[in-house]
């Protein structure tokens, strides 16, 4: 006597051979955390553990020697650090360095990118090649090109000020000079990396806009205000954004070179402050209070930023 069994669907076995187990679901839904887990791991020891001891610090007083002993102190190192002429000097110049900086990161950098956008050919990749090398060269290497072209006895600025009538002296040694020749050497070096990004931005514009302008007659000018500036905007937030957070941290290289933050502290900005207390005074605490407050200020102007950001950009889509 035979049976006879009901065949089953190719599409019912395939389904029941291929769907994959619980364990394998989980292990899918946990592959994109695993790959973000090596920079994750990273930015905890190198970011946050620092920052969280950082932190810790700045309530003991501390000299640096692993054999002595921290004394805690509560919030004496913030009481200490907010009533510090030098720091509210420091507080002054570093504003001064970034309202200087915003020249040679977005006004400069947008005209020669601007300009260079209108060169065909090759000559458009060499002048830009050009203007980025400066970037290139390291702060220590770029600021003794600097003092030996500033040198009083013999350098070049100062024999070709002599000539037109002006008598420089030593730059990095005028309290009214000091400041101008550290924005100089910063702005040298971070001109091409301004022109590199704005030129990237204007890469990324739909030339279709300005020939359709042009088709109904709006001059270059006209298309540069009109449409070209409002679709690089996100470009530009960026930079100055990154003008505010980063132009003291690029300015602290070349102060620690060429002026130690002199004299008397008229080319000092909150990052030399830092390594002032630190490393010169041996005063742990006092740094740690000083870079926690830096911190927590940088940290609310990134936050503002970025939250009025979407407000003074303008996007194509």
């Amino acid at each position: 006597m035979f049976v006879e069994v009901p065949p089953t669907s190719s599409a019912g076995s395939a389904e029941t051979t291929t769907r994959p187990s619980p364990v394998a679901r989980v292990g899918r839904g946990l592959a994109p955390y695993l790959y973000l887990l090596p920079a994750v791991v990273l930015l905890v020891v190198w970011i946050y553990k620092p920052l969280g001891e950082t932190v810790g610090l700045s309530f003991y007083q501390w000299n640096m020697v692993p054999t002595s002993p921290k004394v805690p102190v509560g919030m004496d190192n913030y009481v200490r650090v907010l009533s510090l002429p030098e720091l509210h000097q420091a507080l002054r110049n570093t504003i001064v360095y970034v309202l200087a900086f915003m020249v040679f990161s977005l006004l400069l950098p947008m005209v020669v990118a601007l300009l260079s956008n209108r060169v065909a050919g090759r000559w458009k990749t060499l002048y830009q090649a050009l203007i980025f090398v400066p970037f290139l060269i390291t702060p220590v290497a770029g600021s003794a090109i600097w003092r030996w072209l500033f040198n009083p006895e013999g350098g070049t600025i100062p024999r070709v000020a002599a000539t037109l009538g002006f008598e420089l002296g030593n730059v990095f040694r005028e309290p009214g000079l000091a400041m101008l020749g550290v924005v100089l050497i910063v702005g040298w070096q971070m001109l091409g990396f301004g022109v590199l990004v704005i030129s990237a931005g204007l890469a990324g514009i739909n030339p279709d806009y300005a020939s359709a302008a042009a088709l109904d007659g709006a001059s270059q000018s006209t298309i540069t205000r009109r449409i070209t500036l409002p679709l690089l905007s996100p470009t530009l937030v960026f930079l100055g954004l990154m003008t505010i957070l980063l132009g003291a941290q690029w300015a602290y290289p070349i102060i620690d070179i060429v002026t130690q933050g002199g004299p008397s502290g008229a080319s000092t900005n909150i990052y030399y402050l830092l390594y002032e207390f630190g490393f010169q005074n041996f005063d742990a605490g006092l740094s740690a209070a000083a870079g926690t407050l830096f911190f927590l200020g940088f940290g609310l102007i990134a936050v503002v930023f970025v939250r009025v950001s979407d407000r003074l950009s303008f996007y194509d889509n």
